[in-house]
């Protein structure tokens, strides 16, 4: 019986901490910027914790006009070129770098790209 309680401790924990890993990205992108501000979070308890995060992280690399502008639960990335912008998220960090410089319409490069 205490094997089958701490098995269950054990598996319900595994769960837990698997679904928790959330992650988000806010930006300013302020057009013509040299380098575009951002706040990159993952591993947060929850896609709301991430975005405050996000949100906190942006504005104090001296960023005014942050946004949200994903959340996330397995990987994120993020591109930008001078004029343009793109996140992206997946089950993979290729899947997260390819929607980001897909959705960014322009010569962009990966800024940011992580997984939990």
């Amino acid at each position: 019986m205490k094997n089958c309680i701490r098995l269950s401790i054990l598996v319900c924990a595994i769960f837990t901490s698997a679904a928790f890993a959330a992650g988000a990205i806010a930006i300013d992108d302020e057009e013509g910027s040299t380098d575009a501000g951002y706040g990159f979070v993952t591993g947060a308890s929850s896609r709301d914790v991430a975005g405050a995060e996000a949100m906190k992280l942006c504005k104090k690399a001296g960023n005014s006009d942050c946004r949200i502008v994903a959340r996330f639960d397995t990987c994120g990335a993020y591109a930008a070129s001078k004029t343009h912008y793109g996140t992206g998220w997946g089950s993979s960090m290729e899947k997260a770098k390819a929607m980001a410089t897909d959705k960014c319409e322009g010569a962009c490069k990966i800024i940011v790209a992580q997984c939990e």
